[in-house]
């Protein structure tokens, strides 16, 4: 949970994480020590105990051995301990130490995350639940729009055999959004070894396979289930289309199915989906219009993250929409889907399937991999993305580059999600102080002119 992490990040004891930033509590303890004393020194004034003269004769006395800042300085640290200990040990008598927590959580989400900036993004696979896990720490306010075009694994079997729309990506944002993170991605990831017509599903997926049965529709589905885990944001699939990919390949073939697709051996001349004109999810609109921050990626190009613009509503309202814009570039290309790749091909790949440049403001890029990659990389023809820089500014796309993976002894090249996380939030933030200072200065030139 947020309160644990920053806990422990801080070291501070329990009792103090009520004075954490951002839970708005420190300034209703000042007005409540503020109120007892005053009233005290009333009911006092009132029996005409003289309370002001008696203490001020009293510390006037004391303060002929000792310093009149430190007496003072003790009095009031002394006074606002005790009563703040006693406010919180009556109040929190009556909660126990799970509620205790369960508040501390609350509140900071409530205060601190709440106000955070309005975030979609846009992807599908395991690097869009990667993101997710960052990003979640920065704001509540998040709309993850999954693709729906996943047959392969489990998912293909229940889409084939119940006619229900793949669950399995929607499955790990899900967990990723989740307050009790690991024990729901181990609950959800649990895969069944054994049991006839069991073995190889994910409790995740059966879970909303059957919620899907029950609310009828998979949007409900998995809106129950966010409200029963206590998610942070809200996962919505890109259509309730039963929405396949279908690519042609450069040699002429055309390969049918998201799992066929980097199995083809061959170079992607273009994506397109069976039915062509599926119908995008009307919160997925409602929730690109009032976006502050819209993410595309990581994940696989082809068939995670480029799927859902070929939504022709969703390409069109992410191209209408003034939020900042970022996507988020791989960082190995991946076999049988992007060979070759530069940065600049993955931009112009979406930009091309899009149907308009105005989707990417700027590319997030790593500039950092490990001096010993594993040869694991080497082995399955996977190596990292160029940043053809002049290519990429072709394009119109700026460049954001940082360090993005995660540290380890194994030389695995993996992204790490509070990294990526904090590296978006910083290139926002600046986006926002650069936009405001441009518009300060159109405001001084106009000003001038009219003078």
């Amino acid at each position: 949970m947020v309160i644990k992490n920053i806990r422990k990040s801080m070291k501070m004891p329990e009792d103090m994480m009520w004075l954490v930033p951002g839970l708005q509590v420190k300034r209703w303890f000042a007005l409540i020590f503020l109120g007892a004393v005053m009233m005290t020194l009333g009911i006092l004034i009132l029996f005409d105990i003289k309370p002001i003269f008696y203490t001020m004769e009293f510390i006037r006395k004391i303060a002929m051995n000792i310093s009149t800042e430190w007496l003072a300085f003790a009095i009031v640290m002394f006074g606002a301990g005790f009563f703040f200990k006693g406010w919180q040990k009556t109040n929190l008598s009556m909660l126990d130490e799970t509620n205790n927590h369960s508040l501390l959580e609350n509140l900071y989400r409530r205060r601190k995350l709440n106000r955070g900036p309005k975030i979609v993004a846009v992807g599908g696979g395991t690097g869009l639940s990667m993101l997710l896990r960052g990003i979640k720490h920065i704001t509540n306010n998040i709309t993850a729009v999954v693709t729906v075009g996943d047959d392969g694994g489990s998912s293909g079997r229940l889409r084939e055999e119940m006619g229900v729309l793949p669950p399995g990506d929607i499955r790990n944002c899900i967990a990723a959004l989740a307050d009790d993170e690991d024990l729901i991605t181990k609950l959800f990831q649990y895969r069944f070894k054994a049991g006839e017509g069991l073995e190889g599903h994910s409790f995740g997926n059966l879970f909303l396979t059957a919620l899907c049965a029950i609310t009828g529709d998979l949007v409900r589905a998995v809106k129950e289930s966010s409200n029963v885990l206590s998610i942070r944001g809200r996962v919505l699939p890109s259509t309730l289309d039963d929405m396949k990919l279908v690519a042609e390949m450069e040699d002429g073939r055309i390969i049918h199915g998201e799992s066929n697709i980097p199995e083809a051996n061959g170079k992607i001349k273009r994506l397109f989906t069976d039915p062509q004109n599926c119908k995008a999810l009307d919160d997925v609109l409602t929730a690109i219009k009032d976006a502050d921050l819209i993410i595309l990626g990581p994940g696989s190009l082809y068939t995670s993250v480029i799927p859902n613009l070929l939504i022709s509503e969703i390409s069109q309202e992410i191209s209408k929409s003034n939020a900042k814009k970022i996507y988020v570039c791989n960082i190995m290309t991946q076999p049988g889907e992007t060979d070759g790749y530069a940065v600049s091909d993955h931009v112009n790949a979406l930009m091309r399937h899009a149907g308009s440049r105005n989707i990417i403001d700027t590319v997030l890029v790593n500039d950092f991999l490990p001096a010993n990659p594993s040869q694991k990389y080497q082995m399955s023809g996977s190596y990292p993305v160029k940043l053809d820089v002049e290519n990429v500014k072709k394009a119109g796309v700026k460049i954001f580059s940082k360090k993005l993976i995660e540290d380890n002894k194994e030389g695995l090249i993996r992204h790490s999600s509070n990294r990526v996380a904090r590296a978006i939030y910083y290139w926002y933030r600046k986006e926002l102080k650069s936009e405001k200072g441009f518009f300060r200065k159109e405001a001084e030139k106009e000003l001038c002119l009219k003078k």
